[in-house]
């Protein structure tokens, strides 16, 4: 290519330039939550959308577990962007679920399959997850006996008796694949079935959860159309609830060759133990719940949010924690990973269950708690516990508010915006709650909100509302409001993803006026939307002198003026005699 021209001939040459650059769409309240769980993978963050879903992937709560279940259960109420992190007591040894369990694994535990893959597994089968609910997993085979083949009158017997016979089409046998190796072999192909055998997972005793036909015990087996087909390969990437460790030796189905390659010459690998319903199957046991959390398996969760290029989060959700101390840790943890460390999401949290639930002066213990707290614009702190009706065990359950205050405040994103305040009755009530742990007076709501915490209270005929706006700033300024706070969070999320097209740019006129004018469009359209008075976006000569440019630097200056809530109201109402025009005494109340 030439110096100053594209040709060095006379040509017609085209080019593309693409001005047509946006300040991008982005979530503004994907919530992130630390509990837990029965079931599910451990400090993996996984979004749920709905409470179904959320009992699929976590399991459906024993009283042990409800408080999490049901707080999560609480915001998807009103917002399908929740983030799940299953934690588990980093202190008490846990174990598997998994045959052999007691004997081989006793000490061990599996949390996710990133763990999994680290593990050296001496069990050929072990639960996806920790806990007690793998113990009611059971996993059945069927396989050629020693001696017979797929259609010999006696094998077709044993698989017509066999208990899971209906859920595969025919007798396992020889595969495609080893009818090509090298030498004869035969036998390789198995049938798995994964059964809930105590009905903890289906609520069913005996349901069938998977199978997995015409699996082979073969390492490097094929299917047809060349996808892998050996046993651990099919389970391992397949399976919701079971992990394919090793071949041992536990009084079982398994055949002498199984695991082993094709020797070359003749491999059979059909088993020699007497088929029958109980040499098949093998129950899963040795797994324990993890029923309390300490501060340090919180915060060891919340770790999992830290890193905002690595995960996408708005709000972050404290647990309700028993005592003040905890409550107090766990907090200004996560006030440091929000406003320190991230600085792109707020934290939403109650005070500590003893402070409120069962107290005779909750605001007392309240505002000894929460005056511990940092202050901070990126804190909301709501001062109750909900009670909800825990219908897997048929009882009433206090959860801490904090959730369903994130799902209003998610919920008022999705159908007004970001910068809209999330408390009153047209956006602040909460749904599926049949009473609080107490309900403000006046001057209760005048202590609390004067600290920064937010009164949700029971109206008569008007439902249970959230009573304020605060975040937990001291300081008065525009930042003391949710919607302020959350407005600009919303705005500088925007404009530095769409400040990356700008990296190594030149810095220059023409630049600076591209950058306006991206910039702009997406202000004027808050404004439109009620959330911003007036703006003005600075990106010239003026704060880009030379020295700033020979740093290879480019700044940018946004001026905002927020739209502010309306927290108190006045109504004057004027008696005027008759006679009086009205202009004479307007503007002198």
């Amino acid at each position: 290519m030439a110096l100053t021209a594209p040709s060095m001939s006379p040509d017609i040459v085209i080019r593309e330039l693409d001005l047509t650059g946006v300040a991008p769409n982005v979530e503004t309240s994907l919530s992130g939550m630390v509990g837990g769980f029965k079931w599910g993978p451990v400090n993996v963050p996984t979004r749920v959308e709905n409470e179904d879903q959320l009992a699929k992937t976590f399991g459906t709560p024993d009283e042990s577990f409800a408080v999490d279940y049901f707080s999560a259960a609480q915001y998807l109420r009103y917002s399908g962007n929740l983030i799940v992190n299953r934690q588990i007591n980093q202190n008490a040894v846990l174990g598997d679920s998994a045959l052999n369990a007691n004997i081989a694994r006793t000490g061990t535990q599996v949390e996710n399959e990133a763990d999994f893959e680290r593990s050296t597994p001496v069990d050929m089968f072990i639960a996806k997850y920790p806990g007690e609910l793998g113990n009611s997993l059971k996993v059945s085979l069927f396989a050629i006996r020693s001696g017979e083949s797929a259609g010999s009158a006696t094998t077709i017997s044993n698989f017509n008796s066999w208990s899971y016979s209906d859920r595969f089409d025919g007798v396992p046998g020889t595969s495609d694949w080893a009818t090509n190796q090298v030498g004869t072999v035969i036998n390789d192909e198995v049938h798995v079935a994964v059964v809930d055998s105590d009905g903890l997972i289906s609520g069913v005793k005996g349901t069938v959860l998977e199978v997995f036909p015409y699996v082979s015990v073969s390492p490097g087996a094929k299917t047809i159309d060349g996808g892998d087909n050996y046993i651990k390969s099919v389970l391992n990437s397949a399976s919701n609830y079971i992990w394919f460790g090793e071949f041992d030796s536990a009084n079982f189905v398994k055949g002498t060759n199984w695991g082993n390659a094709p020797s070359g010459s003749s491999t059979d690998y059909a088993t020699n133990v007497s088929w029958s319903e109980d040499s098949a199957s093998a129950g899963l046991g040795g797994g324990r719940d993890s029923k309390s959390l300490t501060t340090g398996d919180i915060a060891l969760g919340f770790d999992n949010f830290e890193d905002k290029d690595e995960i996408d989060v708005q709000i972050l959700i404290a647990p309700g924690m028993s005592s003040e101390d905890d409550q107090v840790s766990v907090v200004n943890d996560l006030v440091g990973i929000a406003g320190g460390t991230r600085k792109d999401c707020v934290v939403v949290t109650s005070p500590n269950r003893a402070a409120v639930v069962n107290n005779t002066s909750p605001v007392t213990s309240t505002l000894t708690t929460t005056d511990r707290f940092n202050s901070s614009n990126y804190l909301i702190v709501d001062n109750n516990y909900l009670r909800v009706y825990d219908k897997y065990n048929d009882n009433y359950i206090y959860v801490p508010a904090a959730s369903t205050t994130a799902g209003i405040m998610a919920a008022t994103d999705a159908n007004f915006g970001p910068w809209y305040s999330p408390a009153g009755e047209r956006r602040g009530e909460y749904f599926g709650v049949t009473n609080l742990a107490y309900s403000p007076s006046k001057a209760e709501r005048d202590s609390l909100y004067k600290k920064g915490v937010n009164p949700i209270v029971q109206y008569a005929g008007r439902g249970i509302l959230l009573w304020g706006d605060k975040t937990k700033q001291s300081r008065p300024s525009a930042f003391d409001r949710i919607n302020v706070r959350r407005l600009f969070l919303a705005v500088e999320k925007s404009v530095a993803v769409a400040s990356r097209n700008f990296l190594f740019e030149f810095n220059d006129e023409f630049t600076r006026s591209e950058f306006v004018a991206i910039i702009e469009p997406l202000l004027r359209g808050i404004q439109a939307r009620r959330g911003i008075e007036d703006f003005y976006v600075q990106c010239d000569e003026r704060n880009n002198p030379a020295d700033v440019v020979a740093r290879n630097e480019l700044v940018a200056s946004i001026f905002i003026k927020p739209a502010y809530s309306i927290n108190f109201i006045t109504l004057n109402f004027v008696a005027v005699r008759g006679g009086v025009e009205f202009e004479e005494v307007v503007g002198n109340v």
